[in-house]
């Protein structure tokens, strides 16, 4: 672990249970994402001493924030924490450049005014240092409250669900000031978010959460598309999830029976032949055609469909299909918009559903037990 890399275990039994142990190194993005009850804030609130558990160690690099076992606990003015509230907490009597100067108490009296200034220029702040924050949009109110969560020149940078309260273009542009920042202060940073996508575009890590306990930690791109287990995947809204059997392992492929079907995914070499699992696969590698419907069932992932519904999105279709066979189970996809007016597909549409042999993730079925998390 780097040196100023932050590390974190916490433990307790309630009123949020707690049991984990994670990591972000200086550079990082690491985003918390998990249901409402999780823990993600009150890991925040822990890391910036704001809330004690029962059992815990936080430090960065060499300083210990917190070790109950050495009963160490530094209070919050102590740990260089920058924090951004999901409400953002400004003084609404001050300025802009009021509420940044606030947080420089640690320089001399003459220089809090520059400095300030330099923070709001760099998010982009300058022209609008006098408003008040009833005078700002929600997105600028966010932009003063990091250049103040920065004014301490922190250790470490909690964002506790930064981008809620902004409107969705605003978002967008928030997104990538975040990266900027990110080049601009090479230190961990924490982001809390109940959005997966949001999630993938601000985080290079992404820790998924569950009742106080990490599911899986990894890429946003692993994470969402390869969980770590049938747990996983429900909790990242990835709907393709079956069982099947493993039948043998051929070269670069594993190939499973699912319910008298036969698949071909990527070699899985956890899961010996005969092993009961389970697989997924996102609905972007899902294909869909209307042309060989006469070979379909007859060749590995190719299947017989009914479209049983289709949502036209701003600029794709969610698409559910019905495959053919007794047990018939139903497969989601995501198809460009104009493919249904091109194809003239519909309700009722007999298709061709192909899934990609790559895109095809196997994994512990339920009840067997979970795969190493990254």
């Amino acid at each position: 672990m780097a040196d100023d890399a932050l590390a974190v275990t916490l433990q307790q039994k309630g009123p949020i249970p707690l049991d984990l142990t994670l990591s972000c190194a200086a550079g990082d993005v690491l985003a918390l994402v998990g249901p409402s009850g999780s823990g993600k804030s009150t890991i925040l609130r822990s890391i910036a001493g704001l809330y004690r558990p029962e059992v815990g160690r936080v430090s960065v690099g060499a300083a210990t924030w917190l070790d109950t076992s050495r009963r160490i606990d530094w209070p919050p003015y102590r740990r260089r924490v920058g924090l951004v509230f999901q409400n953002y907490a400004l003084f609404p009597h001050m300025t802009a450049l009021a509420n940044v100067a606030a947080a420089l108490g640690h320089l001399p009296r003459q220089e809090r005014s520059r400095r300030a200034g330099e923070l709001l220029e760099l998010v982009h702040l300058a022209d609008l240092h006098r408003r008040r924050p009833a005078e700002l949009s929600g997105g600028q109110q966010q932009r003063v409250a990091v250049a103040r969560a920065l004014a301490r020149d922190p250790d470490v940078l909690l964002l506790d669900e930064p981008f809620s309260a902004v409107d969705r273009v605003t978002r967008q542009r928030l997104y990538g000031e975040l990266r900027e920042l990110r080049r601009a202060f090479p230190i961990p940073i924490l982001v809390v978010t109940h959005d997966f996508d949001e999630a993938a575009r601000v985080a290079n890590r992404m820790c998924l959460l569950d009742r106080g306990r990490i599911l899986q930690t990894g890429t946003p791109r692993d994470v969402l598309a390869r969980p770590a287990s049938v747990q996983a995947a429900r909790l990242v809204d990835l709907r393709n999830v079956f069982d099947a059997r493993v039948l043998s392992h051929d070269g670069p492929l594993t190939i499973l029976d699912w319910n008298g079907r036969t698949l071909q995914a990527a070699r899985s070499e956890a899961h010996r032949a005969g092993a009961k699992v389970a697989w997924a696969i996102a609905g972007t590698q899902v294909l869909l055609s209307r042309t060989d419907l006469d070979q379909a069932d007859s060749q590995p992932n190719r299947f017989s469909a009914t479209i049983r519904d289709l949502v036209h999105l701003s600029e794709s279709l969610a698409v559910t299909v019905v495959l053919e066979g007794p047990d018939a189970p139903v497969l989601s996809m995501t198809l460009p918009a104009h493919y249904a007016r091109r194809t003239g597909l519909g309700p009722g549409s007999v298709v061709t559903v192909a899934l990609m042999p790559e895109g095809i993730h196997v994994m512990p079925s339920e009840g067997e037990g979970q795969a190493d998390l990254a």
